[in-house]
């Protein structure tokens, strides 16, 4: 049986010895600077170079984007060595997921690329209808941009193209933190985005990263539908993510907290888009104040819901993090009336589910409640998880009847 062949003029990247490549051949996509044989050529690669993966018997394994900054140093671009990485292949794996995302949703507001999962490692891009703002978060993309915005524009004809550099995993990757447009122009204030009977101002120039947060589709969604004639407090609500569900739910009132002005202001202005105003306030504050001052208000609501940022983004922060979520479901749990519902949530990936719902009911016991788990969510289906990754399955919420 003849070999395959690839040009021949395509760097390397090698396995280590007695390293298994099983793995890699089964599916998971990156492949860390450790199993790799990182010789002086392979060191001076630069960032995003594209090069032929090996095993430790030079057998390929298939297409890799190296950069030999990153602890990942090989991410797996394609299974066939001789594939070419230029704008048809960019436009295939597009085409793909668009088909995905119009079977889904009705309408252009979605996560249109997320990363592994469709086929474009460490690659965002979430639609805001005629608006699409892309995070290339990985070397190899942002040294073929122009590949990917022309591939977006002739699949999509989406006019308006932001690129985003806010990101963490650019620093990672030594990239810079400078955002642009890419095609079209800014748009000139937020973008209102319909999602769950409710409206959100997605503010793509200078919001927090894309602008708006479609992974808790799914779980706003169950908020909505327990929260009728509800008074309801969204912690860490950013642009009100589960406040405004709430109120498309036919909530009494909405309070949501926050440490950002901007991202409150922008909750208010959902709210009166949708002609909610009058059922919605906010607080701004530190959660953590915030929610020990509603205790000493004796504040009381029938649905609590916190979306806290990961507390435990790695390994090394799993510890601290799991006590920061038990923190918060200890101080939540006293406003929740009886009979109420707790909505608790983690992005962070290093916090499995069977943790996180530990620390969760370690802290309702010791705020002295009993809980029912009633409902576990994750993120919706633009959000799709590659199975071989665990980090891809980051977001979690728990939702407990008190």
């Amino acid at each position: 049986m003849t070999a395959p062949s690839f040009p021949s003029d395509r760097p390397k990247l090698r396995m280590r010895p007695k390293t298994d490549a099983r793995r890699i051949r089964h599916g998971f996509p990156w492949v860390y600077g450790n199993e790799t044989v990182l010789d002086r050529r392979t060191k001076a690669l630069s960032p995003g170079t594209i090069a032929v993966l090996e095993d430790d018997g030079r057998a390929p394994l298939g297409l890799v984007a190296v950069n030999p900054l990153s602890k990942i140093v090989g991410r797996v671009l394609d299974r066939d060595p001789n594939a070419v990485v230029d704008q048809a292949w960019f436009e295939g794996r597009i085409a793909g997921a668009l088909a995905l995302r119009e079977t889904l949703f009705d309408a252009p507001y979605y996560r249109l690329i997320h990363a592994e999962a469709d086929g474009l490692p460490g690659v965002i891009i979430d639609r805001f209808g005629d608006t699409a703002v892309i995070q290339p978060n990985a070397a190899w993309a942002d040294t073929r941009l122009n590949d990917l915005v022309s591939a977006i524009q002739s699949v999509t004809q989406i006019p308006k193209l932001i690129k985003n550099a806010s990101g963490r995993t650019r620093a990672l990757e030594g990239l810079d933190d400078q955002n642009a447009v890419l095609a079209g122009e800014m748009p000139e204030g937020p973008i209102p985005v319909p999602m769950n009977g409710a409206t959100y101002m997605a503010d793509v120039a200078a919001g927090q990263k894309t602008g708006l947060f479609y992974d808790q589709r799914p779980n706003h969604a169950f908020a909505k539908s327990v929260s009728s004639n509800a008074r309801v407090l969204d912690v860490f609500s950013h642009v009100g993510g589960f406040g405004l569900a709430a109120l498309a739910g036919g909530a009494q009132s909405a309070l949501c907290v926050d440490g950002s002005a901007p991202a409150l202001a922008l909750a208010s202005d959902g709210a009166k888009e949708m002609g909610a105003a009058d059922r919605f306030e906010t607080r701004q504050g530190d959660a953590f104040d915030v929610l020990a001052t509603l205790h000493d208000e004796d504040a009381q609501f029938d649905v609590v819901i916190c979306d806290p940022p990961a507390f435990a983004p790695s390994k090394k922060a799993l510890d601290a993090g799991l006590r920061a979520y038990e923190r918060i479901a200890r101080l939540a749990a006293p406003l929740v009336v009886e009979g109420g519902i707790l909505g608790l949530c983690s992005c962070s990936h290093a916090a499995d589910l069977a943790k996180f719902r530990a620390a969760s009911a370690r802290g309702i016991g010791r705020a002295g409640r009993s809980p029912a788990l009633l409902h576990t969510g994750f993120a919706g289906p633009d959000h799709p998880q590659l199975p071989q990754l665990a980090e891809s399955g980051y977001l979690k919420a728990l939702f407990f009847r008190l």
